[in-house]
């Protein structure tokens, strides 16, 4: 039997860690819920379901919280470690099934089929950032060029997602990291804040020899849905992407994404999409500004 802790993220997140919390199963090694300085009820909702709490004292960030939490565990009592947003539910039965895909050789993560709270697919497969995909996502549309495997960074395919198979990184709202890898890859890179932590976590195992599983009878609801609307954070995944894709590929092909990425957002601010305006101006501002962004 796979024993497995919880590591969750909150950040004002009283109104789903609740629910999360119950679904989790009863049977699980611990749970650490590590808090970014909430100013709701988080802590004591974690606090009522019995969890360990780290607090951060400040919003430190997602892996920076992850990283806490971990730190709090004995790895040496465990066999998997779910890296799990306080947004996300658990449906029954799906955590034995997503553990059993770590049994694959070499898959140091597994991730689960992800819907929406009406229970429709949430696309969260991704496949490696390239120029390719980056300028094929400007000039098709995401939806579209997801679609080909040579043209889309992200999955959109569903039938893609009927069948279990590997990818290069998915949506980090739900992971299972296998504490080898845990103990391998050492802590997730916290200069991001938010967005593409997991992205680079994925890549930095692949590195190592790891891969990561896709498990779509393990199913987990998933809100989420927040940088869809916000501009800010819109700005913030736009910036993150071109960052990591530059720090893993070098200047000349990450001058390249970048310019892809800008190409891409300004295609869908002409098309009055409020938050790629925002994404537009943190992308082209000068680099000694773009670096006071959080993550940047």
């Amino acid at each position: 039997m796979t024993r497995i802790a919880a590591v969750i993220v909150s950040y004002n997140s009283a109104e789903v860690l609740k629910d999360c919390l119950s679904s989790l199963p009863r049977d699980l090694a611990g749970v650490v819920v590590a808090d970014n300085a909430s100013r709701d009820e988080s802590v004591r909702v974690a606090e009522a379901a019995g969890c360990r709490i780290v607090q951060l004292g400040r919003n430190a960030g997602y892996a920076a919280a992850i990283n806490a939490a971990v730190a709090t565990l004995d790895l040496g009592a465990v066999d998997a470690v779910l890296v799990l947003n306080p947004d996300c539910r658990l449906a029954p039965g799906s955590l034995p099934v997503l553990a059993r895909a770590l049994d694959r050789p070499g898959c140091g993560i597994a991730v689960p089929k992800l819907v929406n709270s009406d229970g429709s697919l949430q696309p969260s497969l991704r496949r490696a950032p390239t120029v390719t995909r980056a300028l094929a996502q400007a000039v098709l549309g995401g939806t579209l060029a997801g679609r080909s495997s040579r043209l889309g960074e992200l999955v959109t395919d569903p039938a893609a997602y009927e069948r279990p198979c590997p990818a290069a990184w998915a949506t980090g709202a739900a992971m299972l990291v296998a504490t080898p890898l845990v103990r391998a890859a050492g802590p997730w890179e916290e200069s991001f804040l938010l967005y593409s932590e997991e992205t680079e976590y994925a890549l930095r195992a692949a590195d190592l020899g790891w891969s990561l599983w896709y498990e779509p009878e393990a199913v987990f609801e998933h809100i989420g849905g927040e940088s869809d609307t916000s501009p800010m954070l819109a700005a913030l995944i736009a910036v993150n992407r071109v960052r990591l894709f530059r720090d893993r590929n070098g200047p000349v092909r990450g001058a390249a994404y970048f310019a892809a990425v800008l190409l891409g957002e300004a295609v869908r601010a002409l098309r009055g999409q409020r938050t790629a305006r925002a994404a537009l101006v943190a992308l082209v501002r000068p680099a000694r500004r773009l670096r006071k962004l959080p993550g940047g």
